[in-house]
């Protein structure tokens, strides 16, 4: 059983990279800020801060989001020290392989790939729903059947698919071609959020303000817990490290850049939603922007909203998949997964055979599956990614202290426990049904790898030989 414990040696990962075929490099530090922007905001904007504020914190949601915060910045350094170090594909699946081991790196990898997939269907089926209601209002009526899978009485989610495939074909023309598409979106996306933020401060009423913290330090913290989730997705960054063009300087400025400019936006637009209105006037109100906006007059709030939505969510897509892409390239080319999943094309430098099938199980998933019932197992993936991540950093350094790292956590061993902490509290807090599916998940996963990745490493393979031809030469 020692064997599933072997490591990547960093070594290896970084003179392989140097052979072979090669993703085109093509981020700089500004694009990996984009690309972080573009999968963390999402109509989480547009929704979570108006009801988290009713129900949780009130105006004390700006605390709410600082916390939270807080806590993605812990993991986020340690996702920043370990990309400099390691500049691989394959983000968290990578770094624990090198850290703690194969099987600990395939646990990681295996919940990354539900993460983005899910997400990637989630956020598809999202773009739908906008999509549908944005031609109904010109006139066009698309037919039930084909809005909605068949576990929502329709029969197929078309739009969804349509979304999903398009997707998909912009990521196998090129990395370069994605990056300028998610760079338009985004700067759409935040021109609309800035547009509220600058429309909605002229009508705050600092009265409002008043109860600031109306739930208390409890309500505070459970506001945290809820607006955590309004953060997540930075980690794709780090699945761009080989097409980085100087990955040591550029991750690490992509990773905690993005989680600023995000914060930055989450914290004004909830002051400017709970100075227009009193925090209680948000209580089911699915779309508080577009809400405030027509109570102070600016009737037309719920277009705008809907262009930021419509583009927060593609660009979502584009993010999740370009991810989830480059996640099955790096655990097919470590053998974990069959290689095919690990060719590059020849004329575009990108992993077709990854997209063809992260596009077949996104088309399947959104197109008729009940993604509601399984969305939220995205969250616990990525706190169970951020947990092993933040343990391979105190590993690496006592283990690895040799090996440069442009970017270094501060204090640790502190801040990584931090992490571990805060994400396990987290974690906790998940409906019960989730965590009983999400043990399923990983179960499952390990039957794959001792099944299949176990033999078909091609580290475990390496090493076997090695072990083969030393036995030959002692005898």
């Amino acid at each position: 059983m020692s064997d599933i414990f072997r490591k990547m040696p960093i070594e290896r990962i970084l003179n392989e990279r140097k052979e072979g075929p090669q993703l085109k490099r093509v981020y700089g530090a500004f694009e990996l800020i984009m690309l972080g922007i573009g999968v963390i905001v999402g109509t989480g904007i547009f929704v979570i801060t108006g009801v988290a504020a009713a129900d949780y914190a009130g105006p004390a949601l700006t605390i709410s989001f600082i916390i939270a915060g807080f806590a993605c910045a812990c993991a986020a350094l340690c996702y920043a020290e370990l990309a400099s170090m390691i500049p691989a594909s394959g983000s968290s699946y990578t770094f624990c392989y090198v850290g703690l081991g194969e099987v600990f790196g395939w646990f990681v990898g295996w919940c990354l790939t539900l993460e983005y997939i899910v997400a990637m269907s989630a956020i598809a089926t999202g773009w739908s729903a906008y999509i549908t209601n944005l031609l109904s209002v010109v006139g066009i009526h698309l037919p039930s059947f084909l809005v909605a899978g068949p576990f929502s009485g329709g029969l197929v989610n078309l739009p969804a698919i349509i979304i999903v495939s398009a997707i998909a074909g912009l990521l196998i023309l090129g990395a370069k071609e994605s990056a300028n598409v998610n760079n338009f979106l985004v700067i759409v996306k935040i021109g609309i959020v800035i547009l509220f933020i600058v429309l909605g401060v002229r009508h705050v009423n600092v009265a409002n303000f008043t109860p600031f913290m109306p739930y208390g330090w409890d309500g505070v913290f459970s506001g945290a817990a809820i607006v955590f989730f309004a953060y997540l997705g930075f980690d794709a960054i780090a699945n761009a490290a080989e097409e980085v063009k100087d990955p040591a300087k550029d991750l690490p400025k992509g990773i905690i850049g993005s989680l600023i400019v995000v914060t930055v936006l989450y914290i004004a637009v909830t002051l400017v939603l709970t100075g227009m209105l009193p925090y209680l006037k948000y209580h089911d109100v699915a779309a508080p922007v577009a809400y405030a906006l027509a109570q102070v007059g600016v009737n037309w709030g719920s277009a705008l909203v809907s262009v930021g939505a419509v583009t927060g969510l593609t660009s979502g897509v584009l993010v999740t998949m370009y991810s989830s892409t480059r996640l099955i390239y790096a655990i097919s080319r470590d053998g974990l997964l069959p290689t095919k999943f690990s060719k590059i094309s020849e004329k575009a430098s990108t992993p077709t055979s990854s997209t063809f099938l992260i596009w077949l199980l996104g088309c399947l998933i959104t197109g008729f599956l009940p993604i509601g019932i399984i969305a939220e197992l995205v969250n616990m993936g990525t706190i169970a990614a951020f947990i092993m991540v933040s343990i391979t950093v105190i590993k690496l350094r006592q283990s690895h202290p040799e090996i440069e790292r442009s970017f270094r956590v501060p204090l640790v061993p502190v801040v990584p426990i931090l992490a571990v902490v805060i994400c396990g509290f987290l974690a906790l807090q998940l409906a019960s049904i989730t965590k009983i599916a999400f043990v399923c998940w990983v179960a499952l996963g390990l039957i794959i790898y001792f099944s299949y990745g176990k033999q078909h490493s091609l580290l475990g393979k390496e090493l076997n030989a090695k072990t083969s031809i030393e036995d030959k030469r002692s005898v």
